[in-house]
């Protein structure tokens, strides 16, 4: 039957695992993150052009909404020289209006005027048209000729006006307020590069121009209305691309531009301009190697959270494999632990038994037998009363519950009590003394005895027959004794150095194959620590160790 063996199970394969699945998934997520990045840029590219309409038809949009209804103000009573102002302020806060025609309206039923518009008794009619270019002057005092006639190119404008607003008079309710739709619809003519604008009269002038239109009003009477046509060119509304960092060009072109370069390394995209622009749009353009240094400022931040959240996940990757290696060799060292417990304590049983045995079958024993075996009982239940001492000690001293017995301590007679008791324990072990102080250490001599005994044992325990020696120095420095104990044994890996002096921790050599239980150096830290005082080891592989104790004096 084969005897199982007793270790810790840890699951490397699982840790193994658990680092594949992380490294894979960040490969994924980066390659996703970065996919995703290109997507969204590539949908900004198409979906931000609105802002940049929104931007560059503000303008626009201000002279449509405030700039013409100003008109409305006046009444009708405008006349050359006002228009000649309001144009002169338009045409140079807005650089798409290139001309302005004002038409200074008559509505009458005079029978006799014979141009114009007629709708039944009501006449409308131009008394002047004036023109207005980027300078804000007319540019003659009237372009109407002397047959009271209209150029063709103006009539179209006059006459579509006069139109909708004879049919708008026509049906109109005049107990009604104005609707903002028939305002638009009647008052307004938006056609691309053209808006014309009649303005708005007051309830009660409508109520007069139906009466004219159905002979209900005296006949001769004469009121006014103002028109103005402005003339739009969408090519001199300046352009300002809002978003560089996704647009490498923004253009206004016309409605029916299409590029014939298909280069595929070229993303475009158009919005319309609205109203009297709509014969153009703005035409967004930009290279893929343009829009790459975008994505990349784009994704350099998702990538560091990607990063950041997968160190996180490496960090808990690690401490579950520190965690697993530390609780592996906490269990080898409490199973260590455990064998050599148990073999220091069945070491000196067994031989107290068999002590024991030859005593009781012996019919007769000699003076000198009798001394034998009782030495032997003797020196075996010290050593198991040391071992039980030392491991009482170090869980009272951990648990605080030990009290320690301050007195006042020669250091010259405690050293010498010293020697003299390691020269009968070890005597082949070279041991020299050097102290130097000149007061008293105020300590409890037994913990400071175990301090000492522990330290003499590992450097008896950890030398080569040839090269048992051990220096030991006691140096007062200002308000501080100083302790160090030098052998020339093996010495101990700089790598280990760090976990001597923890509980159950075994260096491993051939030195520490049989009883060490891996608590004398942790024991005398305790026992230093307890005192006020410090420990540190300084050591090289086969050359020796170091170990400085210092205490306060005070």
């Amino acid at each position: 039957m084969t005897r199982q063996r007793n270790t810790y199970r840890a699951n490397y394969i699982l840790v193994s695992a658990f680092i594949v699945v992380v490294i894979a998934s960040f490969v994924l997520a980066i390659f996703l993150a970065r996919d995703l990045t290109v997507t969204y840029v590539e949908n900004e590219f198409s979906s931000r052009k609105v802002e940049v309409l929104e931007y560059n038809i503000a303008p626009f949009n201000d002279f449509f909404h405030n700039r013409i209804p100003e008109i409305s103000f006046y009444q009708g009573y405008l006349d050359s020289t006002g228009v000649a102002i309001y144009a002169d302020s338009v045409l140079r806060a807005y650089p798409f209006v290139e001309r302005i025609v004002f038409y200074d309206v008559s509505l009458s039923n005079n029978e006799e005027i014979h141009y114009g518009f007629s709708a039944n008794n009501l006449v409308i009619y131009p008394k002047g048209v004036y023109q207005f270019n980027a300078c804000g002057k007319p540019d003659n005092s009237s372009v109407v000729n002397h047959d009271k006639q209209l150029p063709l190119s103006l009539s179209d404008d006059f006459n579509n006006m006069a139109v909708k607003f004879a049919a708008y008079i026509e049906r109109v309710d005049t107990a009604k307020a104005f609707h903002d739709e028939d305002i638009f619809k009647v008052f307004y003519s938006v056609t691309p590069g053209k808006i014309s604008y009649m303005n708005i009269p007051r309830r009660d002038d409508v109520k007069t121009y139906k009466e004219l239109m159905y002979g209900q009003h005296v006949p001769g009477a004469v009121y006014e209305q103002d028109v103005l046509t402005y003339f739009i060119n969408p090519n001199k509304l300046s352009l300002t691309n809002t978003v560089p960092e996704l647009y490498q060009q923004v253009q206004i072109q016309p409605l029916v531009y299409e590029l014939i370069d298909t280069d595929p390394n070229l993303l475009t995209t158009e919005t319309p301009l609205p109203g009297a622009l709509a014969d153009y749009k703005i035409y967004f353009s930009s290279s893929r190697p343009f829009l790459r240094s975008e994505i990349n400022r784009r994704f350099l931040p998702v990538m560091a959270g990607v990063v950041g959240i997968y160190l996180l996940l490496a960090i808990v990757a690690y401490l579950i494999y520190r965690n697993l290696y530390v609780n592996k060799r906490m269990f080898k060292l409490q199973y260590d632990f455990i064998n050599n417990l148990t073999h220091e304590f069945k070491t000196p049983v067994s031989v107290i038994k068999i002590a024991g045995n030859n005593i009781f079958s012996a019919k007769q024993l000699s003076d000198n037998e009798r001394r034998h075996y009782g030495k032997i009982l003797d020196e075996e239940a010290d050593k198991l009363n040391n071992l039980m001492n030392t491991l009482l000690s170090f869980t009272q001293i951990e648990n605080k519950s030990i009290k320690m017995k301050r007195e006042e301590v020669d250091l010259h007679e405690f050293c010498d009590k010293i020697l003299a008791a390691t020269k009968i324990k070890y005597p082949d072990l070279a041991v020299r003394f050097h102290v130097n102080v000149k007061k008293k250490l105020y300590a409890d001599p037994v913990l400071l005895g175990s301090i000492f005994q522990n330290l003499i044992d590992n450097a008896y325990k950890y030398s080569k027959p040839d090269k048992k020696v051990l220096d030991i120095r006691v140096t007062q420095v200002k308000k501080q004794v100083t302790m160090q104990f030098s052998d020339k044994g093996i010495g101990i890996a700089q790598k280990e150095l760090p976990h001597i002096f923890k509980k159950f921790y075994r260096v491993q050599s051939q030195y520490n194959q049989k009883g060490s239980i891996g608590l004398g150096l942790a024991f005398c830290k305790e026992l230093v620590n307890f005192m006020g005082g410090s420990i540190a080891v300084d050591s090289e592989l086969n050359k020796g160790t170091t170990f400085s104790i210092v205490f306060p004096l005070d």
